[in-house]
């Protein structure tokens, strides 16, 4: 699932890290929002919140939303710029690496979260946004842009519009064969980031912000199924 890239990539692959990631994403989305009632996963609304600020003159909360943008935008820089500087070395663990800095930022919000809400709240909002910059970088990289795992805006249109392309794509050929899977695709890891904000939110309250950690151990669990299967997959050849 992290492996795998261009030719060697498939269908399944793409499907099976879309639902992992986007569960993390929800995951994500529904602590940050409680925690510090920031959206942690995205940027969109920050624009609009940052264009408010400054012409309401205050200029010091202008600069934390802009600062929110930038922390997005600095966890997709260094996520791509590791994966080139990986590909020079070993290009079997090329997105490993984001994936495990992610772990480490996830389980650092999770164990330190409450410190972080009582002493600089700001602060988690800039690593759940780098975490979420890594993520988004990593996944849209890996799967050529055919996954998004951050944010749901541009899936609804992109499945509004192949929903519609049914209407005029109905002979069961390569085509309508295509467009199903890229629906499935949209719907999986819609519904796996619903369910991600589901148990987000039903365990928020028992466990605050310890809720990240189980966002990690979900990353991790991806990272060492990917192992396994390769090595079962070695082994098999061996013997």
């Amino acid at each position: 699932m992290f492996r795998h890239k261009g030719r060697t990539r498939t269908y399944y692959h793409n499907l099976h890290i879309a639902c992992l990631l986007s569960f993390v994403a929800g995951i994500v989305n529904v602590a940050g929002y409680l925690s510090v009632q920031t959206l942690t996963t995205n940027i969109t609304g920050h624009f609009a919140y940052f264009i408010d600020e400054i012409f309401s003159l205050r200029f010091w909360k202008g600069t934390v939303y802009f600062l929110y943008i930038l922390f997005f935008f600095f966890g997709s820089f260094v996520s791509n710029f590791i994966t080139e500087f990986a590909s020079r070395k070993n290009s079997k663990y090329l997105y490993i690496i984001p994936t495990l800095i992610e772990c480490c930022l996830l389980l650092a919000a999770g164990i330190w979260g409450n410190y972080f809400i009582v002493y600089n709240s700001v602060l988690l909002s800039f690593i759940l946004l780098f975490a979420m910059g890594l993520q988004n970088s990593m996944v849209t990289t890996i799967s050529n842009a055919t996954v998004r795992t951050t944010h749901l805006t541009g899936l609804f249109t992109d499945l509004g519009i192949e929903l519609s392309q049914l209407f005029f794509y109905k002979k069961a050929d390569d085509k309508r064969k295509k467009l199903l899977s890229s629906i499935k695709l949209r719907i999986s890891i819609i519904s796996f980031f619903f369910l991600g904000g589901i148990t987000g939110g039903t365990l928020y309250g028992s466990l605050s912000l310890k809720i990240l950690i189980l966002a990690a151990l979900t990353l991790i669990s991806g990272i060492l199924y990917d192992f396994i299967k390769i090595g079962y997959i070695v082994y098999r050849k061996q013997h």
